[in-house]
């Protein structure tokens, strides 16, 4: 899956939204304290659990939208929440955030922070009865998560903060995983910040997949849809949109080993701009021990060496 980049119109209005709350904590160092944003945004947090359906009934059973009670059946929402595997919802009327417990405790900090970005965007508030996604159209739906994933990101990478600290070293997948520790924020969702926010101007692509190697990958691997997602930089996306996913999947799976965990290998690799000209660049990968993260950087256009035979 691609990510959506936003309109500069619309990361502009996010990110004034997201400044006001780093403000309102007095800019405050990494890595940030989501309790702290809980308590500036007087938002309540509570836990459901996929065997107890005691949190979700009790909340959904009193979801009121001016005055009115809109859920008739909290049992509907909740079989809904189970079928759509919703991991977190968040409810304006109640301004209550509800995370899936059941969930790795590394994906509750984004989660958390994914439905805090839900809660700033005024234009979500009628749509965020559970995340329902028959209530939009698919295009609408993709669209409201990519902005509620760009808001939690700027919040928990703190802006113009993580893009300075990235700027100020070089391009490696060390420095990214540096960064990860320093913000307290999972490898997946550093990735995806980095490409995003980092080095503007730079092609840059990232992919998070199973294990490349053929010996590793996972019994439900899909040759189809090898990819779990694909991460381009605004500059990557301009020059190089007709790059699929399988065409990456299979370039990163020709030079990485078949390591458990850690430096899965690197490469240089040739893609293929929009306007048919080829261009090398320097891929890294590194797996940690539930995904692999690849991070290709655009190093220089391709030239073919042709000989000259004398006379």
């Amino acid at each position: 899956m691609k990510n959506i980049l936003l309109s500069e119109r619309t990361r502009a209005d996010i990110n004034r939204r997201i400044e006001r709350v780093l403000k309102g904590l007095d800019n405050p160092e990494p890595p940030l304290r989501l309790q702290d944003v809980r308590e500036l945004l007087a938002l309540d947090r509570r836990y459901y659990t996929g065997d107890d359906d005691g949190v979700l009934q009790e909340t959904i059973s009193r979801l009121r939208v001016a005055g009115i009670q809109v859920v008739k059946r909290p049992s509907l929402l909740v079989h809904a929440v189970r079928k759509f595997d919703l991991k977190a919802l968040y409810l304006p009327d109640q301004r209550r955030i509800l995370l899936d417990q059941s969930q790795p405790k590394p994906k509750h900090r984004w989660n958390e922070a994914h439905e805090i970005g839900h809660s700033l965007l005024p234009w979500h508030q009628d749509m965020m009865l559970g995340d329902d996604v028959q209530c939009v159209t698919p295009a609408c739906h993709a669209q409201i998560e990519a902005e509620a994933n760009f808001a939690g990101g700027q919040l928990l990478f703190l802006r113009d903060r993580f893009v300075q600290d990235a700027n100020d070293s070089s391009v490696t997948i060390e420095n990214m995983r540096t960064l990860h520790k320093l913000y307290g924020n999972t490898l997946t969702t550093t990735l995806w910040r980095y490409i995003e926010e980092s080095h503007a101007g730079l092609p840059m692509l990232g992919v998070i997949s199973p294990h490349p190697h053929r010996t590793r990958r996972p019994t439900d691997f899909d040759n189809s849809n090898p990819c779990r997602y694909f991460i381009q930089s605004p500059a990557f996306f301009e020059r190089f949109s007709n790059i699929s996913e399988r065409e990456l999947f299979w370039q990163i799976a020709s030079y990485c080993g078949a390591q458990r965990g850690g430096m899965l290998g690197q490469a240089e690799k040739v893609l293929v701009d929009n306007d048919g000209d080829r261009h090398i660049f320097s891929f890294q990968t590194f797996f940690n021990r539930y995904d692999a993260l690849t991070l290709a950087i655009y190093d220089r256009p391709y030239n073919i060496a042709v000989a000259v035979m004398g006379n």
